[in-house]
Protein backbone atom coordinates (compact mmCIF):
# COMPACT_ATOMS: atom_id res chain seq x y z
CA UNK A 1 0.00 0.00 0.00
CA UNK A 2 0.84 3.63 -0.89
CA UNK A 3 -0.32 6.75 1.32
CA UNK A 4 0.79 10.08 1.39
CA UNK A 5 -0.57 12.76 2.95
CA UNK A 6 -0.62 16.46 4.54
CA UNK A 7 -1.83 18.14 6.80
CA UNK A 8 -2.46 22.10 8.54
CA UNK A 9 0.30 23.16 10.41
CA UNK A 10 1.38 19.35 10.01
CA UNK A 11 -1.45 18.75 12.82
CA UNK A 12 -3.86 15.58 12.49
CA UNK A 13 -6.50 16.54 14.93
CA UNK A 14 -9.63 17.89 12.65
CA UNK A 15 -11.40 21.31 13.66
CA UNK A 16 -14.38 22.97 12.61
CA UNK A 17 -13.38 26.37 11.73
CA UNK A 18 -15.60 29.21 12.77
CA UNK A 19 -13.50 32.26 11.75
CA UNK A 20 -12.56 32.04 8.46
CA UNK A 21 -14.59 31.20 5.38
CA UNK A 22 -12.90 27.93 3.82
CA UNK A 23 -9.29 26.45 5.23
CA UNK A 24 -8.43 23.67 3.84
CA UNK A 25 -7.09 21.50 6.77
CA UNK A 26 -5.88 17.90 4.95
CA UNK A 27 -5.30 16.41 1.98
CA UNK A 28 -3.71 12.99 0.42
CA UNK A 29 -3.63 9.87 -1.46
CA UNK A 30 -3.99 6.03 -0.48
CA UNK A 31 -3.32 3.23 -3.13
CA UNK A 32 -4.06 -0.08 -2.20
CA UNK A 33 -1.71 -3.11 -4.05
CA UNK A 34 -0.57 -5.42 -1.15
CA UNK A 35 -2.77 -4.52 1.21
CA UNK A 36 -6.26 -7.01 0.62
CA UNK A 37 -8.91 -4.30 2.53
CA UNK A 38 -8.18 -0.89 3.70
CA UNK A 39 -11.31 0.11 5.54
CA UNK A 40 -12.92 3.37 7.30
CA UNK A 41 -15.19 4.02 9.72
CA UNK A 42 -16.37 6.91 11.77
CA UNK A 43 -20.15 6.56 13.02
CA UNK A 44 -20.24 10.22 14.12
CA UNK A 45 -18.62 11.43 10.60
CA UNK A 46 -15.98 14.46 11.50
CA UNK A 47 -16.64 18.08 12.67
CA UNK A 48 -14.69 19.07 9.07
CA UNK A 49 -16.05 18.59 5.29
CA UNK A 50 -14.80 15.56 3.25
CA UNK A 51 -14.57 15.28 -0.57
CA UNK A 52 -12.87 11.64 -1.42
CA UNK A 53 -11.87 11.32 -5.00
CA UNK A 54 -11.99 7.47 -7.02
CA UNK A 55 -9.25 8.17 -9.35
CA UNK A 56 -8.75 3.99 -10.00
CA UNK A 57 -10.73 1.06 -9.16
CA UNK A 58 -13.79 1.01 -6.90
CA UNK A 59 -14.57 1.87 -3.45
CA UNK A 60 -17.54 0.28 -1.48
CA UNK A 61 -19.49 2.77 0.11
CA UNK A 62 -22.47 2.87 2.92
CA UNK A 63 -24.55 5.66 2.31
CA UNK A 64 -27.69 5.85 4.17
CA UNK A 65 -27.43 2.05 5.32
CA UNK A 66 -27.21 0.68 2.04
CA UNK A 67 -23.63 -0.33 0.39
CA UNK A 68 -23.05 1.15 -2.61
CA UNK A 69 -20.26 0.37 -5.45
CA UNK A 70 -18.49 3.17 -6.42
CA UNK A 71 -16.22 2.77 -9.77
CA UNK A 72 -13.30 5.61 -10.34
CA UNK A 73 -14.59 8.94 -12.00
CA UNK A 74 -16.92 9.25 -8.96
CA UNK A 75 -16.63 11.61 -5.65
CA UNK A 76 -18.22 11.37 -2.55
CA UNK A 77 -19.11 14.43 -0.54
CA UNK A 78 -19.27 13.84 3.08
CA UNK A 79 -21.12 17.08 5.38
CA UNK A 80 -19.86 17.16 9.34
CA UNK A 81 -21.29 14.87 11.16
CA UNK A 82 -22.12 12.36 8.61
CA UNK A 83 -21.80 8.40 9.14
CA UNK A 84 -18.15 7.49 7.35
CA UNK A 85 -18.01 4.12 6.43
CA UNK A 86 -15.95 2.85 3.16
CA UNK A 87 -13.86 0.52 1.92
CA UNK A 88 -11.41 -0.26 -0.84
CA UNK A 89 -10.00 -3.64 -2.15
CA UNK A 90 -6.58 -4.90 -2.84
CA UNK A 91 -7.67 -6.70 -5.62
CA UNK A 92 -9.06 -4.22 -7.74
CA UNK A 93 -5.86 -2.22 -7.42
CA UNK A 94 -7.89 1.18 -5.84
CA UNK A 95 -6.48 5.06 -5.53
CA UNK A 96 -8.52 7.22 -4.09
CA UNK A 97 -7.22 11.22 -2.88
CA UNK A 98 -8.99 13.16 -0.23
CA UNK A 99 -9.25 16.80 0.66
CA UNK A 100 -10.83 17.57 4.49
CA UNK A 101 -12.06 21.15 4.32
CA UNK A 102 -14.03 23.60 7.20
CA UNK A 103 -15.42 27.32 7.63
CA UNK A 104 -18.16 29.72 7.81
CA UNK A 105 -18.94 29.80 4.49
CA UNK A 106 -18.52 26.20 3.33
CA UNK A 107 -21.71 25.64 2.20
CA UNK A 108 -22.35 28.92 0.42
CA UNK A 109 -19.10 28.63 -1.63
CA UNK A 110 -19.80 24.73 -2.62
CA UNK A 111 -23.32 26.25 -4.15
CA UNK A 112 -21.58 29.06 -5.73
CA UNK A 113 -19.86 26.74 -7.81
CA UNK A 114 -22.70 24.54 -8.14
CA UNK A 115 -22.02 21.57 -6.31
CA UNK A 116 -24.59 19.31 -5.71
CA UNK A 117 -25.69 19.12 -1.27
CA UNK A 118 -28.36 16.85 -1.79
CA UNK A 119 -26.64 13.59 -1.89
CA UNK A 120 -23.37 11.94 -1.85
CA UNK A 121 -22.05 10.72 -4.84
CA UNK A 122 -20.77 13.09 -7.57
CA UNK A 123 -20.39 12.16 -10.59
CA UNK A 124 -17.41 14.01 -12.09
CA UNK A 125 -15.35 11.89 -14.69
CA UNK A 126 -11.44 11.14 -14.15
CA UNK A 127 -9.51 13.76 -14.67
CA UNK A 128 -5.66 14.58 -14.89
CA UNK A 129 -6.53 18.16 -13.65
CA UNK A 130 -8.33 16.76 -10.43
CA UNK A 131 -4.90 14.30 -9.19
CA UNK A 132 -2.68 17.27 -10.17
CA UNK A 133 -4.79 19.82 -7.76
CA UNK A 134 -5.17 17.23 -5.40
CA UNK A 135 -1.07 16.63 -5.12
CA UNK A 136 -0.55 20.28 -5.11
CA UNK A 137 -2.99 20.52 -2.34
CA UNK A 138 -1.69 17.70 -0.08
CA UNK A 139 2.42 18.72 -1.35
CA UNK A 140 1.22 22.16 0.16
CA UNK A 141 0.46 20.98 3.77
CA UNK A 142 3.61 18.77 3.58
CA UNK A 143 5.71 22.21 3.17
CA UNK A 144 4.00 24.65 4.73
CA UNK A 145 5.65 27.27 3.10
CA UNK A 146 4.90 30.78 3.23
CA UNK A 147 1.53 31.53 2.09
CA UNK A 148 0.61 28.03 1.56
CA UNK A 149 -2.96 28.92 3.60
CA UNK A 150 -4.24 31.13 0.82
CA UNK A 151 -2.93 29.05 -1.91
CA UNK A 152 -4.61 26.38 -0.70
CA UNK A 153 -8.02 27.89 -0.93
CA UNK A 154 -7.00 28.77 -4.51
CA UNK A 155 -6.42 25.96 -5.49
CA UNK A 156 -9.38 24.31 -3.75
CA UNK A 157 -11.39 26.37 -5.67
CA UNK A 158 -9.54 25.50 -9.01
CA UNK A 159 -11.13 22.06 -7.71
CA UNK A 160 -14.51 22.79 -7.83
CA UNK A 161 -14.43 24.98 -11.12
CA UNK A 162 -12.98 21.98 -12.96
CA UNK A 163 -15.83 19.69 -10.83
CA UNK A 164 -18.39 22.21 -12.06
CA UNK A 165 -17.57 22.08 -15.39
CA UNK A 166 -17.51 17.97 -16.17
CA UNK A 167 -20.99 18.01 -14.04
CA UNK A 168 -22.59 20.57 -16.63
CA UNK A 169 -20.84 19.04 -19.50
CA UNK A 170 -22.29 17.60 -22.84
CA UNK A 171 -20.30 15.04 -23.24
CA UNK A 172 -21.09 11.89 -21.20
CA UNK A 173 -19.38 11.18 -17.66
CA UNK A 174 -18.78 7.90 -18.97
CA UNK A 175 -16.24 8.80 -21.07
CA UNK A 176 -13.96 10.88 -19.07
CA UNK A 177 -11.11 8.97 -20.76
CA UNK A 178 -12.04 10.85 -23.42
CA UNK A 179 -12.69 14.21 -22.20
CA UNK A 180 -8.92 13.70 -20.49
CA UNK A 181 -7.36 13.19 -24.44
CA UNK A 182 -9.15 16.31 -25.96
CA UNK A 183 -8.11 18.50 -22.88
CA UNK A 184 -4.45 17.13 -23.55
CA UNK A 185 -5.34 17.93 -27.73
CA UNK A 186 -6.21 21.53 -26.30
CA UNK A 187 -3.16 21.93 -24.82
CA UNK A 188 -1.35 20.46 -27.38
CA UNK A 189 -2.63 22.54 -29.86
CA UNK A 190 -2.11 25.76 -28.31
CA UNK A 191 1.56 25.62 -27.57
CA UNK A 192 2.16 24.37 -31.27
CA UNK A 193 -0.80 26.15 -33.19
CA UNK A 194 2.23 27.99 -35.36
CA UNK A 195 3.96 24.86 -36.11
CA UNK A 196 2.85 22.82 -38.65
CA UNK A 197 0.79 20.14 -37.18
CA UNK A 198 -0.66 16.87 -38.37
CA UNK A 199 -4.39 16.00 -37.14
CA UNK A 200 -3.59 12.25 -38.43
CA UNK A 201 -0.15 12.07 -36.79
CA UNK A 202 -1.30 13.75 -33.46
CA UNK A 203 -3.95 11.43 -33.64
CA UNK A 204 -1.32 8.01 -33.82
CA UNK A 205 1.07 9.58 -31.12
CA UNK A 206 -2.27 9.03 -28.97
CA UNK A 207 -3.31 5.65 -30.01
CA UNK A 208 -5.97 6.95 -31.43
CA UNK A 209 -7.69 6.83 -35.28
CA UNK A 210 -7.66 9.95 -36.89
CA UNK A 211 -11.52 9.93 -37.54
CA UNK A 212 -12.34 8.90 -33.85
CA UNK A 213 -9.84 11.53 -32.86
CA UNK A 214 -11.76 14.19 -34.86
CA UNK A 215 -15.31 12.99 -33.47
CA UNK A 216 -14.35 12.75 -30.19
CA UNK A 217 -12.46 16.23 -30.43
CA UNK A 218 -15.86 17.86 -32.08
CA UNK A 219 -18.01 16.49 -29.52
CA UNK A 220 -15.96 18.47 -26.83
CA UNK A 221 -14.73 21.36 -28.29
CA UNK A 222 -17.65 22.07 -30.61
CA UNK A 223 -15.50 22.02 -33.62
CA UNK A 224 -13.27 20.45 -35.22
CA UNK A 225 -9.07 19.85 -34.41
CA UNK A 226 -8.92 22.14 -37.50
CA UNK A 227 -11.11 24.50 -37.31
CA UNK A 228 -9.30 24.74 -33.38
CA UNK A 229 -6.02 25.41 -34.62
CA UNK A 230 -7.45 27.96 -37.48
CA UNK A 231 -9.27 29.98 -34.54
CA UNK A 232 -6.11 30.27 -32.45
CA UNK A 233 -4.30 31.91 -35.32
CA UNK A 234 -6.72 33.75 -36.24
CA UNK A 235 -6.70 35.09 -32.46
CA UNK A 236 -3.31 35.91 -32.75
CA UNK A 237 -2.96 37.73 -35.73
CA UNK A 238 -5.23 39.96 -34.44
CA UNK A 239 -3.87 40.79 -31.61
CA UNK A 240 -0.62 40.91 -33.49
CA UNK A 241 -2.42 43.23 -35.69
CA UNK A 242 -4.01 44.94 -33.18
CA UNK A 243 -0.34 45.87 -30.69
CA UNK A 244 2.27 46.02 -33.31
CA UNK A 245 3.14 47.62 -36.29
CA UNK A 246 4.69 43.83 -38.12
CA UNK A 247 3.46 43.74 -41.93
CA UNK A 248 0.81 41.25 -42.91
CA UNK A 249 3.61 38.54 -44.24
CA UNK A 250 5.41 39.02 -40.55
CA UNK A 251 2.15 38.02 -38.45
CA UNK A 252 1.70 35.31 -40.99
CA UNK A 253 4.40 33.95 -40.47
CA UNK A 254 4.76 34.43 -36.84
CA UNK A 255 1.20 32.73 -36.87
CA UNK A 256 2.36 29.73 -38.91
CA UNK A 257 1.30 30.74 -42.50
CA UNK A 258 4.27 30.93 -44.70
CA UNK A 259 2.07 32.08 -47.62
CA UNK A 260 0.64 35.66 -46.68
CA UNK A 261 -1.69 35.89 -49.48
CA UNK A 262 -3.57 32.52 -47.89
CA UNK A 263 -3.46 33.49 -44.46
CA UNK A 264 -5.78 36.83 -45.68
CA UNK A 265 -7.67 34.78 -47.28
CA UNK A 266 -8.47 32.97 -44.31
CA UNK A 267 -8.58 36.06 -42.21
CA UNK A 268 -11.01 38.03 -44.61
CA UNK A 269 -13.05 34.43 -44.00
CA UNK A 270 -12.50 34.53 -40.64
CA UNK A 271 -13.54 38.03 -39.61
CA UNK A 272 -14.95 39.93 -43.11
CA UNK A 273 -12.01 42.38 -43.06
CA UNK A 274 -8.62 42.26 -44.86
CA UNK A 275 -5.47 42.50 -42.33
CA UNK A 276 -5.19 45.88 -43.33
CA UNK A 277 -8.49 46.99 -43.06
CA UNK A 278 -8.91 44.82 -39.68
CA UNK A 279 -6.49 47.13 -38.55
CA UNK A 280 -7.18 50.39 -39.70
CA UNK A 281 -10.52 49.94 -38.67
CA UNK A 282 -9.19 49.05 -35.29
CA UNK A 283 -7.38 51.81 -34.82
CA UNK A 284 -9.61 54.22 -35.97
CA UNK A 285 -12.22 53.10 -33.30
CA UNK A 286 -9.38 52.62 -30.54
CA UNK A 287 -8.05 56.67 -31.29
Amino acid sequence: MYVNSGYLNNSRVPFREKKKALRILSAGTYQLHSWKRLPTWRPKGRVDWQLVYVCAGEGHFILDGKEVLIPAGNMVLYQPKQEQRYYFLGKDSSQYWFVHFSGRMVKSILKHYEIPLDGYVLHTGISYAYEDLFRRMRDELIECSWGYEELLVYLFRCLLIEMNRRLHQALPMAAGFVRDEMDRAKDYFREHYNEEISIEQYAVSRNMSSSWFGKSFAAAAGMSPKQYILELRIRNAQLLLETTDGTVSEIAQIVGYDNPMYFSRLFRKAKGLSPQKYRKTYREKDG
